[in-house]
């Protein structure tokens, strides 16, 4: 008897969640996917390779002050033998798929935006290729987005506006290095943003400059004081632990500074404790992101797993905004417990 890939499982976390969060379930939209993807047996060893989530299976759902109420997740789609090439592709058409739901001119606007990451030509070379990540609310579909792969030279291709808040950046953080550029489409919007690794340590004081320039300078301490507070009084994050991402919306440039806890020695176990005692000033939001938490523990467990990146978003108009992203306990991958060999019983 073969045992159930895991695709089931995803599945039925993802039913659970959006229930308990009062959201359409994304199965009837995505559940193809989910079945290319996860179509390995639960546990398989093969899964915890991949660039999105090593050691666990490729499924990410994370939390949003800005969307308190709604679903959201990203996956590195396809079967862990495939190749980047083929994960563009298939993020792409997915993308492609769902967005024709908000109408002809998102389509259309996608296509145009995306056609050098998703031409023949940009394939060469490709790690992981692609990201895809989807949203939910109690209307259903509320926005998709893929994440590309993406190289320096590509950075010209990018809108003007997009690529002036990119070269400012890389001429004040010059340690900077793309990692990805998001594409995502909504009902009534879409957007484009870069992503960058930061080579080296990086004191948080150190973007001063940066949020200065596109006119967010007063925004600096509130970062700080969330990211040391949930980090035990940590301002200096070390070598590949940081991801700056920069943005152009209609209200203007926007900055996100990714925290990848992983990769961090020392993250307070009481990491949660801290950043809800940075959250007690918007008491919605910290309820919702109590909620989220809940809806990803399974009925087995009494934790969800492990938070993987905290984020920090920040705009000229608004207060810097909380993301959490988590790895869900029940899709961690033990080499020790199931082998490719072993899959099968």
């Amino acid at each position: 008897m073969l045992a159930q890939p895991m695709s089931v499982a995803v599945g039925r976390r993802l039913s659970v969640a959006a229930q308990k969060l009062g959201t359409a379930n994304p199965l009837g939209l995505i559940k193809p996917l989910l079945d290319r993807t996860f179509s390995l047996p639960e546990g398989d060893s093969r899964y915890a390779g991949n660039a999105l989530t090593p050691g666990a299976a490729p499924f990410e759902p994370s939390y949003s002050e800005l969307e308190p109420q709604v679903l959201r997740f990203t996956v590195e789609p396809l079967e862990p033998s495939a190749s980047g090439l083929d994960r563009r592709d298939e993020a792409t058409r997915e993308m492609r798929r769902l967005v024709k739901l908000f109408g002809p001119d998102a389509l259309h606007w996608f296509d145009e935006r995306s056609e050098e990451w998703r031409s023949s030509g940009s394939g060469a070379n490709l790690h992981y290729g692609a990201f895809f990540g989807n949203t939910y609310d109690r209307d259903g579909l509320a926005g998709s987005k893929v994440y590309y792969e993406t190289r320096p030279h590509q950075l010209e291709s990018l809108p003007r506006e997009l690529f002036g808040i990119v070269s400012t950046a890389l001429h004040l953080l010059p340690n900077l290095a793309p990692v990805f550029t998001t594409i995502s489409c909504r009902r009534e919007s879409g957007g484009q943003r870069v992503t960058f690794l930061h080579r080296g340590s990086l004191r948080l004081a150190d973007l001063g400059p940066l949020l200065g320039s596109l006119g967010m300078e007063p925004q600096l301490a509130g970062l700080m004081q969330t990211m040391g507070l949930a980090l035990g009084g940590r301002f200096e994050l070390p070598e590949r632990s940081v991801l700056i991402a920069v943005g152009q919306t209609p209200e203007g440039p926007e900055v996100e500074i990714y925290a990848l806890l992983g990769a961090i020695p020392d993250v307070p176990r009481n990491f949660l404790d801290l950043l809800a005692m940075g959250m007690t000033e918007r008491p919605r939001e910290l309820e919702a992101m109590l909620r989220w938490l809940n809806a990803f523990t399974p009925e087995s467990e009494d934790w969800p797993g492990n938070f993987s990146v905290l984020s920090v978003r920040m705009t000229p108009g608004t207060a810097p905004t909380v993301s959490l992203y988590l790895r869900p306990i029940e899709f961690e991958v033990s080499r020790h417990m199931t082998s490719p060999q072993s899959a099968a019983v």
